[in-house]
């Protein structure tokens, strides 16, 4: 789901958190957010949305550098989808068409690993 800049996190979530959402995605158990969703709008919107659980994810320190848990991920998947060069840079007008080329990154990336050999 993609949304305005002008909406904030915990607002936002409501958006993303749908009943449809809990449909696609049944094997999702827990939802790990950042400090920005800690709002009781997110609560909501998450127990509207089916049994998924809400964890936040705060930083302990705040001047070093700490890989957080899970967050790892993300960063990660960013990196590689950073990787196709059409998304290198933010060059589509609408969201929508945005999210399709990253989706299509994506299937790339699933792809190459589905073919790839192991040895």
């Amino acid at each position: 789901m993609v949304h305005p800049a002008d909406i904030q996190d915990r607002d936002g979530a409501r958006l993303v958190l749908d009943r449809r959402t809990r449909h696609l995605f049944p094997f999702i158990e827990r939802i790990f957010a950042d400090s920005g969703y800690n709002a009781a709008k997110t609560a909501r919107a998450v127990a509207r949305a089916g049994t998924w659980k809400l964890e936040i994810v705060k930083r302990t320190e705040l001047h070093r550098f700490v890989v957080l848990p899970k967050r790892w991920v993300v960063e990660r998947t960013l990196a590689w989808i950073s990787r196709c060069r059409r998304l290198s840079k933010d060059f589509e007008r609408r969201a929508r068409i945005a999210a399709a080329f990253v989706r299509l990154a994506m299937i790339r990336l699933m792809l190459r690993r589905l073919t790839t050999r192991s040895t």
